[in-house]
């Protein structure tokens, strides 16, 4: 699943890709003083202690009392995410370089030295990380971008960095990571690289040139497959989505879980191996479907380009996403909560926190990759309808493609959840916090009343979410 060959292009030397080193680890106690600040009832240090053992892998469960009033919730925010970014900038590992502009380079793929090295079990994975165009105010919009299988990682990648120049989507920055291995050992979606991409959400958000509103993921080939099953596993992080010459299995992604996400997907229409046409028209059809029925909802632009085959035209897809930005408090959203993994020895994983709900007790064991729990909240006014579902699937619809018999369709059987428990996470961009809410699950009445407000609610949804754009300073917590 090779991209098409790259034109010629004119390489530079260089001793380093980077135009300025990395942020330098802040200690916790710069110069030796302690700061014993307490705002909004929470305590300074403390705070930062709890986030420091986030990022260490602790849970984002926080306890201490610290009740705020509604008029106190923007800048008890603004205190929490501030103390967020500080813990950010001191933890130790891996770091996010330097956004550089490379202009020392006479084109992108004539990198010599990577921007960075991540480790993945599979070895260290190389990162470029570039930007074209001024930044604008809000930040630069960022483009998560993945190559594809060829036998040669390093090949892919460079075809990748020239890509990412040409495609007429500046002011941009990109992140672009190289695969320690090509062929079957390019896979963007297992747990170890769930673990990386959210390692660059969390640095990205805190960064001032950075757009949050404004985060894509797209790719080639194999990084098509990735970029379509990691858009329906992290709707609530992206604005948009851009597989290239892909289709995935919709088992794998479900389009369902795409309602606030801008997805398009462009596959030449003899592009017929693993039935990557086929399943391109496909989800097409349920993106109709769902968009009909969700009037607002299901924004996509899918297209089958006549007369070509793998080696279709990439540069339609970066300049259609960037017109579009996340809303990361929407009123509806629909959630299947798959889990991605099974390969190369990583068992899945399911998240178990999404757009303002976080799973207290899941409503299914997980046994089962086919069996799976499904959430779809639509808030009107302050009254929140929660459907927690069961959904059972059967891959269908079998085809032959040139490579060997593939499903290009699922069939969904659905039941009402029995049991769970769920946290319900509210801001004044989702109810009025003055008034009482009200909340139903499946039609039944759980919750009546008003919303206790607190920074221990903003400093959990932090530590969950890390996301400045879902700073919850109330929540409801209710039984499936």
């Amino acid at each position: 699943m090779q991209i098409i060959a790259i034109p010629c292009l004119l390489l530079v030397s260089c001793s380093s890709s980077h135009d300025e080193e990395p942020d330098p680890v802040i200690p916790d106690n710069p110069g030796g003083t302690t700061t014993t600040t307490t705002k909004y009832g929470l305590d300074r240090q403390s705070v930062l202690d709890h986030f420091s053992s986030v990022l260490s892998g602790e849970d984002a469960d926080f306890t201490a009392e610290s009740p705020i009033t509604a008029a106190d919730a923007t800048e008890a925010s603004d205190y929490v995410w501030d103390l967020w970014r500080t813990a950010v900038k001191r933890s130790s590992g891996e770091r996010l370089p330097k956004l550089s502009s490379h202009y020392k380079l006479a084109a992108w793929s004539a990198i010599k030295t990577p921007d960075a090295i991540w480790q993945v079990p599979e070895g260290g994975m190389s990162i470029f990380y570039g930007s074209k165009g001024e930044c604008p105010a809000e930040g630069y919009p960022l483009f998560l971008f993945l190559h594809g299988s060829g036998s040669d990682a390093n090949g892919e990648w460079t075809a990748c960095l020239y890509w990412a120049e040409v495609f007429k989507d500046g002011p941009s920055a990109y992140f672009l990571p190289k695969s320690p291995q090509g062929g079957t050992g390019t896979r963007w979606f297992q747990p170890s690289k769930q673990a990386k991409w959210e390692q660059l959400l969390r640095q990205a958000m805190t960064q001032d040139n950075i757009d949050p509103r404004k985060i894509y993921i797209a790719g080639i080939s194999e990084g098509a497959y990735g970029s379509q099953r990691l858009a329906s596993f992290y709707p609530d992080y992206i604005a948009g989505a851009g597989p290239i010459a892909g289709g995935e299995f919709l088992y794998n992604c479900p389009p369902e879980n795409l309602a606030n996400v801008a997805f398009t997907l462009q596959t030449g229409a003899l592009d017929a191996s693993y039935g990557r046409a086929l399943l391109t028209e496909r989800v097409n059809n349920i993106l109709n479907e769902l968009a009909a029925a969700h009037p607002g909802y299901y924004t996509h632009k899918v297209e089958l380009q006549p007369n070509t085959g793998h080696g279709c035209n990439y540069t339609l897809t970066t300049p259609w996403l960037i017109n579009y930005s996340r809303n990361a408090t929407p009123s509806y959203f629909y959630y299947e909560n798959y889990g991605m993994g099974d390969i190369n020895d990583e068992p899945r994983r399911y998240r178990d926190a999404f757009y303002n709900v976080r799973i207290l007790q899941p409503s299914d064991d997980r046994s089962d990759p086919m069996v799976r729990t499904a959430y779809e909240m639509n808030i009107s006014g302050n009254n929140i309808a929660l459907n927690v579902r069961n959904v059972t699937l059967t891959a269908t619809d079998p085809a032959t493609p040139p490579t060997g018999t593939v499903n290009i369709g699922v069939d969904k059987k659905y039941s009402n959840a029995t049991s769970g428990r769920v946290r319900i996470y509210l801001n004044s961009d989702l109810v009025d916090l003055s008034q009482p809410v009200t909340v139903t699950v499946n039609g039944a009445p759980k919750y009546s009343g008003s919303v206790s407000l607190s920074g221990q609610a903003i400093v959990e949804s932090c530590a969950l979410f890390f996301d400045p754009l879902r700073l919850f300073p109330g929540y409801v917590d209710v039984e499936i």
